[in-house]
């Protein structure tokens, strides 16, 4: 009985203490914005304490206000010569519009990264794993590899942060009838949440 009690009361807590303690580390890391701010300005200096997510607040200020600016027609000319002052300078240039090519695959709503959930073997033959679709393979890449491929992010367990990069045949790839949270959550879970069986998975068909 002792047991059974323990194994439940871990159950309940140790999900909510996980997410406590991932919104407040988050919460904490948008807090840091207020650094931008003189230090006069601060709660701490005007009223003599802190307010916990005050920073998380402004971070999420400065983003909208980011987004409409970029999206009238001055913002785009600003955003224009900004970009044409950071092509200039080699480091900067390499870097930022690496960043941006990523974001812009990741977060642009005509993107095709980590659309569809796949099945692959790896990291050998017979051995199956999830995986994510990235993209197809580009440029001289696609000219040298025989056949048609798909590029593929396959996610380490539990932290799917990390991973590997792949690029394989698309003759040995399966599609899965599984959106892209429901294959986080088997990832993350180390196979313990299944998600719900929709339909029999199909071949990969291309986009």
């Amino acid at each position: 009985m002792f047991k059974r009690y323990l194994i439940t009361g871990l159950l309940v807590l140790v999900p909510l203490a996980i997410t406590i303690w991932v919104l407040t580390t988050l919460i904490g890391i948008m807090d840091s914005s207020l650094l931008l701010l003189p230090s006069s300005w601060r709660p701490e200096a005007r009223l003599g304490y802190t307010i916990p997510g005050l920073g998380a607040l402004l971070t999420v200020m400065i983003v909208l206000v980011t987004g409409v600016i970029a999206t009238n027609f001055f913002g785009k000319r600003i955003l224009l010569f900004w970009e044409g002052l950071l092509a200039r300078v080699p480091v900067v240039k390499s870097i930022y519009y690496s960043v941006k090519q990523v974001s812009d695959t990741l977060f642009s709503d005509s993107g095709q990264a980590f659309r569809k959930a796949l099945l692959v073997q790896y990291p050998r033959a017979g051995s199956w794993t999830i995986a994510f679709q990235t993209g197809h393979p580009g440029g001289s890449v696609a000219r040298l590899l025989p056949g048609e491929h798909v590029s593929v992010y396959v996610p380490t367990t539990p932290n799917p942060t990390s991973g590997f990069f792949l690029m394989m045949p698309v003759s040995e790839v399966i599609e899965l009838d599984m959106s892209v949270d429901e294959a986080l959550k088997y990832i993350i879970s180390m196979g313990v949440v299944v998600p719900a069986e929709k339909s029999p998975a199909s071949t990969y068909a291309g986009d």
